[in-house]
C-alpha cells in the first residue's frame, strides 16, 4: 500500500515554501502527498506552524490539538509538528502536548525527512511540490531579518538575514517555470535587503532583472519591501521592466514619528512621506499595499488620529491592519508596558479599516470603464475569479467575470473591461 501523508500549512507564504520543499523530498521518497486535507487514508500528518502573533499561535495550537485528538481516537497514526511555533516553544509543547510524535524547528528539514524514513537530498532543495494553483508560486529569496523591530519575534525564531545566491534562485525559478508557473511572487522577511550579506550591497534589482529573463513568466511580483533604505535601482526596475508588476507590498506600520521610533523602524514621518511621494512620482501607476500596526505601547489617541489622517490623505490601494500583540523576548515586551486594552486595540483596527474601506471604494470606482489584463485563478459558479497585476493572490481583491457560454481556464490571461466596482472587488466582462 502506498504511504500517504497530509502536510498542513499554517501562516504566511514563507511557510508555504517550506512545506513545498518538504513535500518534494517526501514525494521523491515514496510518500503520496496530500495538502491541507481531510483525507482519512492519510495516516501521518505534519503540521507546519506559525508563531508570529497571538492569533496565529492560537490557531497553531488548536490545529495540533485537533490532530492529536484524531490520533487518540485511532483515526491517524502519527502527528509531527514543525515550523515557527515548534522552533520557539518546543520545550513547552513537548511538556504540554506529549502525544505529538516529534517536534522540529525551522531548520530541521533533514531531521524530519529522516524521521519519515526518506533519504534527504540536498541537491534537490530548489525543487518543490507546489501546493498553490499551478499558474503562480512563491520564491523565497532569503531567511531571517536584521531589523529588530520592537514588536517582531521573527529574528528570535528565524535568526539574522541570510540571502540565497542569485544563481540558486534563478535555477529554482526555472524549475517553477517548467511546472507551468506564470506568476512568480518574490518573498522574504525583507526583500529589499536582499544580497547585502553575500554581495556587500543590495541586489534585489539585479535579481528581478535576472528572473525576468526566464521564459514562461508573465508577471513577477514583489512582496515585503522595507521602507527604510529602499534602493533607487529597484524603483527603476519597477518602472521599466515590463514583467515586473506595478505593485509593491511595503509594510509601513505607522506614520507618527514617536511611534515609529518606539517600534524601531529606522524611519520618521517625513522620511516615510518623502519615500511614498518619490515612488509615486517615478511610477504614477504603482499600486502600493501596506500594513499598519495599532495599539503599540505609546500609541496615544493623538498618534492614532495622525495615522487615520495619513491613510485618508495618501489613499493606499491595499491596506491590512493588525492589533499589537505582546511577544515575549521582543524589545517591546522587555521595555514597554502593554497598557492599551484589547477592546481599544480592536476599536482602532475597525476604525482604520472603515476609513480604508471608503478609500478602496473610491479608488475602485475610478477603474470602471478601463480595461486590464487579468489572470484567471479559478472558475466558480459560472464566474471566472481573476486578478489584475495590481492584486496578489489570497490577500488582495479580485475581478469577477460572468462567463455565460465562454470557455476559459484557470491560469489563462485575458483582457477585461471593468463594469462595476465594490469596496474590495471589481466586476468585469471579457473582451
Amino acid at each position: 500500500m502506498t504511504k500517504k501523508i497530509n502536510v498542513v500549512t499554517l501562516g504566511c507564504s514563507k511557510n508555504v515554501v517550506d512545506s513545498e520543499v518538504l513535500m518534494h523530498q517526501l514525494d521523491r521518497g515514496g510518500w503520496k502527498i496530500v495538502h491541507n486535507s481531510n483525507d482519512p487514508s492519510a495516516r501521518v500528518v505534519v503540521i507546519n506552524t506559525c508563531g508570529f502573533i497571538g492569533d496565529a499561535k492560537e490557531e497553531s495550537v488548536e490545529t495540533i490539538l485537533g490532530f492529536v485528538d484524531a490520533k487518540n481516537r485511532g483515526l491517524i497514526d502519527k502527528v509531527y509538528v514543525m515550523g515557527c511555533l515548534s522552533q520557539r516553544y518546543r520545550n513547552e509543547l513537548e511538556t504540554e502536548i506529549p502525544e505529538v510524535d516529534g517536534y522540529f524547528g525551522v531548520s530541521d528539514l533533514p531531521q524530519i525527512v529522516a524521521e519519515l524514513n526518506v533519504k534527504y537530498n540536498e541537491a534537490e532543495l530548489n525543487k518543490r511540490w507546489l501546493s498553490t494553483p499551478r499558474h503562480y508560486a512563491y520564491l523565497k529569496i532569503s531567511e531571517g531579518c536584521n531589523w529588530g523591530c520592537s514588536f517582531c519575534a521573527i529574528p528570535l525564531i528565524r535568526g539574522k538575514h541570510v540571502s540565497r545566491p542569485i544563481e540558486s534562485l534563478v535555477n529554482e525559478a526555472k524549475e517553477l517555470a517548467k511546472q507551468g508557473v506564470k506568476e512568480l511572487i518574490v518573498i522574504a522577511q525583507d526583500t529589499t535587503y536582499y544580497g547585502f550579506d553575500i554581495y556587500g550591497e543590495r541586489r534585489i534589482a539585479q535579481l528581478l532583472n535576472s528572473l525576468s529573463q526566464i521564459d514562461g513568466f508573465e508577471w513577477i511580483r514583489l512582496h515585503y519591501a522595507y521602507p527604510s533604505g529602499f534602493p533607487d535601482d529597484l524603483i527603476d526596475v519597477l518602472k521599466s521592466n515590463p514583467k515586473i508588476c506595478k505593485y509593491i507590498d511595503i509594510p509601513l506600520q505607522h506614520i507618527n514619528t514617536q511611534v515609529l521610533k518606539m517600534m524601531r523602524r529606522g524611519i520618521s514621518r517625513e522620511q516615510t512621506i518623502d519615500f511614498i511621494e518619490k515612488i509615486r512620482k517615478n511610477i504614477p501607476e504603482i499600486v502600493i499595499r501596506t500594513t499598519f500596526l495599532v495599539g503599540h505601547p505609546g500609541e496615544t489617541p493623538e498618534a492614532f488620529n495622525e495615522l487615520i489622517d495619513f491613510v485618508k490623505d495618501y489613499r493606499f490601494d491595499r491596506v491590512g491592519v493588525f492589533a499589537y500583540s505582546e511577544e515575549e523576548g521582543t524589545y517591546a515586551a522587555q521595555n514597554f508596558t502593554d497598557s492599551i486594552p484589547d477592546e481599544e486595540k480592536t476599536r482602532r483596527v475597525e476604525k482604520l479599516m472603515e476609513v480604508q474601506q471608503r478609500v478602496s471604494f473610491e479608488l475602485n470606482q475610478l477603474r470602471v470603464g478601463h480595461t486590464y489584463k487579468v489572470v484567471i485563478d479559478a472558475i466558480e459558479d459560472h464566474y471566472a475569479v481573476c486578478r489584475t497585476e495590481f492584486d496578489s493572490p489570497e490577500v488582495d481583491q479580485e475581478v469577477l467575470v460572468k462567463l455565460n457560454a465562454i470557455n476559459v481556464k484557470p491560469g489563462e490571461f485575458h483582457t477585461v473591461r471593468i463594469v462595476e466596482a465594490q469596496e474590495y472587488d471589481l466586476i468585469g466582462e471579457l473582451i
